[in-house]
């Protein structure tokens, strides 16, 4: 039963407070001064508080204060026989949620009470959902404690109230799409559609058509009208993906809708208006093809209000552990296997690789050798030689050139000395990568007179 604690020195307007609300269905508590009234909301437990604001020893504005420094989410009315503008202007800044003036009538009191508690509940309610969001954002598959990652969440979390354009740069694979989601799920459009669409999927007439909509008959096969992305997406968020493959045609079309809100369906006269937020995602260069005029530049300035980069996968390394951990959980669960955590040496050889294909390369991985496995914890066996060896871009620091004809005993000597140097000199990590006992490269550094 929801709960009125009215406080006021005067004893016949608690009789009357008591008596109206108690017929409303009401619980309700009263209270003479305002100590009374912070002791009895310690008590018990009150959604609303009615209170006088002229009382000795503590007054309705300090009383407000207290509780609203226990209780910010506390519904409370003020009343007063005085007109007095300033205290009424000071009690709403204080969180007050309505002022009214004695002598009060029953329905401007029911009518205040039951707003206030409707405000209440939705307060209650947004923080609810605010809180599961929070919970989702921080279990989800957005994963991380790297400095770089941890700067895109903070920066999520900033702008997804926003109402801006987002951009979202990155490789395939490093979370462009979870990122889309969680901008959407924290903004005050969350409880709306998100409508997702890849840019890259479908030739332009289709695009074009699945962007906007058509009308019956704009093209062979339009049996029947069909509303675009665009009107699903009303009100809450579209994302484009891999927009940097978006064709020039539908890029003037997009431009208008992200200028005005307007478009018309293919084959309408009918100038439709919408409310979307737009994100977009692309791991192509705009900039770059600005200046190759594949891509219009009014429409990457239009786009790029708002831009976060997505650290490669390998830019995160230390995050790998706790990836790992996580997907290991999921789909062990969703398989019914009974694995729970990896060897030492596998997990570092799988933090030492590349991963080309960032966060989706490496839940696959783990997907395979979580189903394919028979122990309860992965080892190196559980993963192929691509999945564990060490892979660098083509460069010199990962790379080396040796002539033809060049003996294997050469070779393996070359391999060590620049295994050694890219590793500082630490000869433990050279072994690790090296895929070797310690002894060994102690024995073979003897042999070839290495001296590092």
């Amino acid at each position: 039963m929801t709960s009125v604690l009215v406080v006021d020195d005067a004893k016949s307007t608690l009789k009357a407070m008591d008596a109206i609300l108690q017929r409303e269905g009401y619980h309700v508590y009263t209270a003479a001064s305002g100590e009374e009234a912070l002791r009895q909301i310690h008590d018990h437990e009150v959604d609303l508080l009615l209170t006088d604001v002229k009382m000795p020893n503590m007054d309705g504005l300090t009383l407000l204060r207290h509780v609203k420094a226990e209780d910010a989410g506390l519904a409370v009315v003020m009343m007063s026989g005085h007109r007095d503008v300033d205290v009424a202007v000071k009690a709403m800044k204080e969180g007050a949620f309505d002022y009214l003036m004695k002598p009060l009538s029953k329905d401007d009191v029911l009518r205040s009470v039951q707003k206030a508690l409707a405000m209440r509940a939705l307060m209650v309610e947004n923080l609810v959902l605010k809180r599961q969001v929070r919970d989702q954002f921080s279990q989800s598959d957005v994963i991380g404690s790297s400095p770089a990652w941890r700067r895109v969440c903070d920066m999520v979390q900033h702008i997804a109230s926003s109402r801006a354009t987002v951009l979202l740069l990155g490789e395939s694979g490093t979370g462009k799409e979870i990122i889309a989601t969680m901008l959407h799920r924290l903004s005050s459009r969350a409880e709306q559609p998100l409508i997702t669409l890849n840019a890259a999927a479908l030739p332009p007439t289709l695009l074009e058509a699945e962007l906007f909509g058509h009308e019956k008959g704009a093209f062979t096969g339009a049996h029947e009208r069909k509303p675009g992305h665009f009107e699903l997406a009303n009100g809450g968020t579209l994302f484009l993906d891999e927009i940097g493959d978006m064709p020039l045609e539908v890029q003037v079309k997009l431009l208008r809708v992200l200028q005005n809100g307007t478009f018309k369906r293919l084959g309408g006269t009918r100038e439709l208006q919408v409310d979307v937020r737009v994100i977009t995602a692309t791991n192509k260069d705009l900039a770059g093809q600005v200046r190759t005029q594949r891509f219009r530049e009014d429409l990457y300035y239009r786009l790029n209000v708002i831009t976060l980069q997505l650290p490669p996968l390998r830019e995160r390394r230390q995050d790998i552990p706790l990836l790992i951990t996580h997907f290991i959980q999921k789909y062990a669960e969703r398989n019914g296997k009974e694995v729970q955590s990896i060897q030492k040496e596998a997990l570092e050889r799988l933090q030492a690789y590349d991963w080309p294909g960032n966060v989706r390369e490496l839940e696959n991985v783990i997907e395979r050798a979580v189903v394919l496995t028979q122990d309860t914890m992965l080892g190196v066996s559980d993963f192929s030689l691509d999945d564990l060896h060490v892979h660098r871009p083509l460069d010199s620091e990962a790379y080396f050139m040796l002539p033809l004809h060049t003996t294997l005993a050469e070779i393996e000597r070359e391999a060590i000395v620049q295994t050694l140097q890219q590793n500082g000199g630490n000869r433990q990590a050279t072994a690790r990568q090296l895929a070797i006992a310690p002894a060994t490269l102690y024995r073979k550094l003897r042999e070839y007179k290495i001296h590092q």
